[in-house]
């Protein structure tokens, strides 16, 4: 028998976050699912991101009580209702009307913390104002610094709880894909065009309504004739700082005092560089896979800049997660929290508030289950113990299967 995932549209019926993106891939047009899914060059660092998560293998412990379990944890000191945030994504009004402020009440009703992106469809005071929660802004540190300070400000005064600095773009990725949907820039193609005729509920609930959203938060520095998303994206363009150093960090955290967070790391050096200068967090991440093609998945690296910083700052993570298993995995190594992108915005795009909410319920029931069959009713009970690596066959193994090594440096006595 063929199996057949769910082809309706009540989000209450999808059961994990890829039937979540089946439903989100039926309800957009071609280049709208392009700019969500895709990556740059040749997609190796986004097919990296999914089959790391392959590499690590679970050994699980038996007759524990996990009766009492919770997935319940803290970040920053605060209580989080799971180990999650959702992080900074941009034009999520393509996905969904007030697109943002939809993420930002699902995260809510969760208790984690919503990432407002500087490029966001909707504006920070918006979504502060329906939304609410925790939220953070993701900051660009663009060339004109009065543009910056502006930001900084807006975010103070709506109450943010941290700064996400994004660090990883001081150019854009080649994203080839996401290009050959446009004729010329954010023009689309005739055979684009065509294809939305083909999506009518995408076509009149986001585009025909009042056309394609700006950006909310840069909308104050464009003309009022220019609020369109091309005059967004020239902007942006015009305002790019590949000059940047590690000296406009260490002012800015003299500057801003909340939480500061720097996303993008993944050496260790520049992880431990952030914690000499006394960032609260960082986010490991090769932007989902967008940015450098061809780099290692931030899982890959997660244990060693754990065992760098762990101790000085919280460590978090993004860049892959489907699953609540690929989280449990994320956290066994040390991270404090995993950062959603794609999993979060495919509940989005296929159903609004109600899709991201089924999205975050889905990840929670799938950690809160992982936990219980490992032997663990809490979150600080995970550690390396529960976990074994793959190793690659080499020339002198060929022909054998490939072997599972201790993570970390456990010892046979702490799993026997």
């Amino acid at each position: 028998m063929k199996r057949r995932y769910y082809r309706g549209h009540d989000v209450a019926r999808a059961l994990d976050i890829e039937e979540l993106r089946q439903m989100a891939r039926r309800r957009l047009p071609g280049f709208v699912t392009e700019y969500l899914e895709g990556g740059s060059e040749d997609e190796a660092t986004l097919r990296g991101n999914l089959d790391a998560f392959a590499q690590l293998k679970f050994v699980h412990r038996v007759l524990v009580d996990v009766s009492a379990r919770t997935v319940a944890s803290t970040l920053f000191d605060q209580p989080c209702g799971m180990p999650l945030a959702i992080g900074p994504t941009g034009f999520n009004g393509m996905l969904w009307r007030q697109g943002d402020i939809a993420l930002a009440r699902a995260a809510r009703a969760h208790n984690i913390p919503f990432t407002v992106s500087i490029v966001a469809s909707d504006s920070l005071e918006a979504i502060a104002e329906q939304a609410g929660g925790r939220l953070w802004l993701m900051l660009l540190m663009l060339r004109d610094s009065t543009v910056v300070d502006r930001l900084i400000a807006r975010a103070d005064h709506a109450g943010c709880e941290a700064l996400v600095i994004t660090l990883d773009a001081p150019v854009l990725g080649n994203r080839s894909w996401d290009v050959r949907n446009f004729g010329r820039p954010l023009s689309l193609s005739l055979r684009s065009k065509l294809d939305v005729l083909h999506h009518v509920r995408w076509l009149f609930s986001v585009f025909l309504p009042r056309g394609l959203p700006g950006f909310g938060n840069l909308a104050e520095f464009l003309p009022p004739e220019r609020q369109s998303p091309l005059d967004g994206s020239r902007y942006l363009t015009s305002q790019g700082n590949p000059g940047l150093t590690w000296d406009a960090i260490r002012e800015l955290r003299e500057r801003w005092k909340r939480k500061l967070v720097l996303k993008g790391v993944m050496a260790v050096a520049d992880a431990e560089e952030a914690a000499r200068i006394g960032v609260d967090g960082i986010v490991l991440s090769n932007h989902g896979g967008r940015q450098l093609d061809s780099e290692v998945a931030p899982i890959e690296i997660l244990e060693e800049v754990v065992a760098a910083v762990g101790k000085r700052i919280e460590v978090m993570i993004d860049s892959g997660f489907r699953r609540g298993t690929d989280i449990v995995k994320a956290l066994a190594l040390g991270a404090k929290a995993v950062v959603l992108g794609r999993a979060s915005l495919y509940g989005l795009a296929a159903g609004g508030q109600p899709g991201a909410t089924r999205a975050l319920d889905i990840l929670r029931a799938e950690i809160e289950r992982t936990m219980s069959l490992l032997g663990c009713a809490t979150i600080a009970e995970l550690s390396p113990v529960f976990l074994r690596r793959r190793t690659q066959l080499t020339a002198a193994g060929a022909g054998r299967e490939p072997q599972l090594q201790l993570v970390g440096r456990t010892t046979k006595a702490e799993v026997s």
